[in-house]
């Protein structure tokens, strides 16, 4: 049914359509924090042999990327629709509302989507308590985490401290985003000087914060946005190891018009099917620069996208605009 479903749903804005998406998610996922007595997985997304990447195990290699769910924290139905593991976000310390609407736009000629959202999102608070309201994990569940936009770039690792310290003891692992291009000024922060100490300030507080609680520190990754240029990735990748980041996720949105189509005047983050190759050339780039672990994303529809991400270097990848087209049945094909 999901044809004719994605072409009713295709009438409305795209943001509407996403809420009443997300409406219906937190429907499924209230029901299953009340009633279920085990985490429910399809038994098809269940690979032979479970996957570690990250010092996690994983049930498939397909994870949901940052920007579907913001914050509203409903990974029991994502895993029902069989994601191998779900990253919430991005979630800022206080609550931010984001940009004015408009602010996201569907290219559907081209499976692509032009988004200027600005870290919408409810805060670090109260996406704490949501998640201290999940009973089971089917799965690994990722936290990225960002600045808020009044949040000056000097003061920017403040707010990265100030977030994992709320939602630490909530999440399996934490990616830094410092490449929306939604955010003034936030992709300045991946130039070499000010990366390392914002890199750097954010792992020490993971330790403190394990060892607070008693447990292992999480694993932190950094995603790096797709307009790097190629001479600079190396760099990046040698900030990452002498840091002691976790791993990589190549690639966000771009700023980038890999296609003619008058939404395109749009300002905002390109994302979708004509992003794959730039984002799969990063991904070789860094493959080829550090022995870190990396997470693909972008452009992926097929099998034949998740192969060819795997191809040049990934352990995991993630999907959001191909799920937004593919629908239910997106993790099921992917596998």
């Amino acid at each position: 049914m999901w044809p004719l479903l994605r072409a009713l749903l295709f009438l409305l804005p795209a943001e509407t359509a996403h809420g009443l998406g997300m409406w219906w998610l937190e429907i499924i996922s209230a029901w299953r924090r009340r009633f279920a007595q085990a985490p429910r997985r399809p038994t098809w997304s269940r690979m032979p042999d479970s996957i570690e990447a990250f010092g996690l195990r994983f049930q498939n290699r397909i994870g949901l990327a940052a920007g579907f769910d913001k914050g509203d924290v409903v990974p029991e139905a994502l895993f029902g629709l069989g994601f191998g593991f779900v990253e919430i976000g991005t979630v800022t310390p206080r609550p931010q509302a984001g940009n004015p609407r408009p602010r996201l736009f569907r290219i559907s000629e081209h499976h692509a989507l032009i988004n200027r959202m600005g870290f919408n999102n409810p805060g670090a608070d109260a996406v704490a308590k949501k998640l201290a309201r999940v009973r089971h994990r089917a799965g690994p569940i990722w936290l990225n985490i960002g600045k808020n936009k009044d949040t000056p770039n000097d003061d920017a690792a403040s707010d990265y401290v100030a977030t994992l310290q709320t939602l630490y003891a909530y999440a399996d692992a934490f990616v830094v985003n410092i490449s929306s291009p939604n955010t003034p000024g936030l992709r300045d922060l991946q130039s070499e000087d000010k990366l390392g100490p914002l890199l750097q300030a954010t792992i020490a507080e993971g330790k403190t914060c394990a060892a607070r609680l008693g447990i292992a520190p999480r694993p932190v990754l950094l995603k790096l946005s797709p307009d790097l240029a190629d001479d600079a990735l190396p760099g990046v990748a040698k900030i990452a190891e002498q840091v002691g980041l976790s791993g990589l996720i190549a690639t966000n949105t771009t700023l980038a018009r890999p296609v003619e189509h008058p939404v395109c005047k749009e300002q905002g983050g390109f994302s979708g099917a004509p992003l794959r190759t730039r984002a799969t050339d990063v991904l070789q780039r860094l493959h080829a620069a550090t022995k870190l672990p990396l997470v693909g994303v972008g452009g992926i529809e097929t099998r034949v996208d998740v192969a060819e991400k795997l191809a040049a270097g990934a352990s995991l990848v993630e999907v959001y605009t191909g799920f937004i087209y593919g629908g239910p049945g997106t993790v099921k094909r992917l596998i």
